[in-house]
């Protein structure tokens, strides 16, 4: 790697820096994106204290850093209007480098351990869009693709059984066979979710009989006390 060549720090830090970013390239492996973004992240950092600072970093002044000068530069950041996630990877590229100056002997950066880590808004799943779960749910649609006919039919099913019900993929695959009615046999599935507790679902006709084809093709005996969905490892 190409030593890099920063105004707002000194030959030294710059030294240290191509020698973290190798480092991580090398025995870490992480993606060329990773370590651009990790360098960019740094640099921002680097040229905020040097103008924050009033002086080039130095190793010594990189060291002594303080958790106030950490929270001023994640300021500026946010400022910027700058993502949480964002701002989690800024100080976790910190962070790294921190620690492989203190591995090297360079001076430790405990400021950067003192800083909590921002907090990132959690986001409500986005629905699939109707259409597009028709296609998840019709195995005619994926017929092209390189997997047996019973897989197919069998995801159909899953997904159907998803959209229609409002399943979690976990409640949907931990059906047994004993619990899917037969088309015209009922329209409630007894489902087990979070914390072992049981729910009734109502359930479409025409989802139980994509269920049905799939039981019908399935190469798998399915036993009243089995799971309804299997893999292709169960089958012998």
């Amino acid at each position: 790697m190409q030593p890099l060549e920063l105004d707002c720090a000194d030959a030294s830090v710059t030294q240290e820096m191509t020698r973290w970013l190798s480092h991580l390239r090398a025995e870490r492996r992480l993606s060329p994106k990773t370590l651009e973004a990790y360098a960019r992240d740094v640099r921002q950092c680097l040229a905020f204290l040097a103008e924050h600072w009033g002086a080039r970093v130095t190793l010594a002044a990189f060291s002594a850093l303080e958790a106030s000068d950490v929270r001023a530069f994640m300021a500026m950041r946010r400022a910027d209007e700058i993502g949480g996630r964002s701002l989690m990877r800024a100080l976790a590229g910190l962070r790294s480098f921190g620690r492989f100056l203190e591995r090297e002997g360079k001076g430790k950066v405990g400021a950067l351990s003192a800083i909590r880590a921002p907090k990132v808004a959690k986001s409500l799943p986005k629905p699939i869009h109707m259409e597009a779960a028709k296609r998840f749910a019709d195995a005619d649609e994926r017929a092209g693709e390189e997997r047996e006919t019973w897989i197919l039919v069998r995801d159909a099913a899953v997904m159907a059984l998803l959209y229609g019900s409002g399943l979690r993929i976990s409640e949907a695959l931990g059906l047994k066979r004993r619990d899917v009615p037969k088309p015209g046999e009922g329209d409630v599935l007894v489902v087990t979710g979070k914390g072992n507790k049981t729910r009734m679902v109502p359930v479409l006709q025409n989802v139980l009989q994509l269920i049905a084809d799939y039981a019908a093709i399935c190469p798998h005996q399915l036993s009243p006390t089995g799971p309804m969905f299997v893999a292709r490892a169960a089958v012998r």
